[in-house]
């Protein structure tokens, strides 16, 4: 892991009201100390309804609790309806947005293209994109992770130059784990985040893939956390299911606890 500061993010999905949302930031603030956002970031990515919500709490109370949203247009304005675009992300606040995961691949058809320019959307308006990449289980029996991942990587990073890369997260999420209760063992997340990296090395330079972000997803849990990030390349977490319930998610915030236990 390196100087790289672990982040831990949870995506809510298509889950909870704003009300209920409040409620679970507020139990999040009381349950972390100063000593766990020392040591971790933490993110909380809840539907586009959650976000003013979160951002009340956050500002009024002073939390150290991020924020984000799980995606975003790749237009800034105009008539898109239904879509939210990084400029009205940007205003609430949001640190964070997730772009390419494998429900939106999957549900909303978008492809490599597509992808791309919601990346560069997350930039023009100072978002960072958790940039989601990962295999079916198809690909993996055919032993085609590393080379499925690395080109969804390339593919997304079309036209980002290496100052606006330098700050991406990327989470590897196989396609096959996620909401499946199906985990892959850390030397399989090793192998895949550690090639995303060296990939990364080659279209930019080693320094700016020494210090990007590589999360794990994939129904991370606080039994499993701590073998996952006990690998050199895995930096942190895209947290689903286990995100929604507090004491689920501190569990996993202190994965050096876990170790230990």
């Amino acid at each position: 892991m390196a100087d790289r500061t672990p982040l831990m993010a949870g995506n809510w999905k298509m889950n909870l009201t704003h009300l209920e949302a409040i409620a679970l930031v507020q139990k999040l603030a009381f349950s972390l100390t100063d000593k766990d956002f020392d040591a971790t970031e933490v993110a909380v990515i809840p539907p586009f309804t959650d976000i003013r919500s979160v951002q009340t709490m956050v500002d009024g109370d002073h939390l150290r609790i991020k924020y984000g949203a799980q995606d975003l247009s790749p237009f800034d304005s105009g008539a898109y309806t239904g879509d939210i675009s990084g400029v009205m992300l940007a205003k609430l606040g949001c640190t964070y947005v997730i772009v390419g995961h494998s429900e939106r691949r999957e549900h909303h058809h978008e492809g490599d293209d597509v992808v791309n320019a919601k990346v560069l959307a997350a930039y023009r308006n100072s978002l960072t994109p958790i940039l989601c990449v990962g295999e079916s289980l198809d690909v993996r029996r055919e032993s085609g992770q590393v080379a499925h991942c690395t080109a969804q990587l390339t593919a997304a990073l079309r036209d980002v130059t290496a100052a606006q890369a330098k700050s991406i997260v990327i989470a590897y999420e196989p396609i096959w784990a996620i909401g499946t209760g199906e985990v892959a063992t850390p030397d399989d997340a090793q192998e895949v985040c550690s090639a995303l990296r060296a990939m990364l090395g080659k279209l930019y330079t080693p320094t700016v893939a020494a210090g990007v972000r590589v999360l794990y997803g994939g129904s991370v849990k606080g039994d499993n956390v701590a073998g996952i990030m006990a690998q050199p390349d895995v930096d942190g977490a895209l947290v689903g299911g286990a995100s929604l319930q507090p004491e689920d998610f501190v569990r996993i915030v202190r994965y050096d606890a876990e170790s230990s236990v």
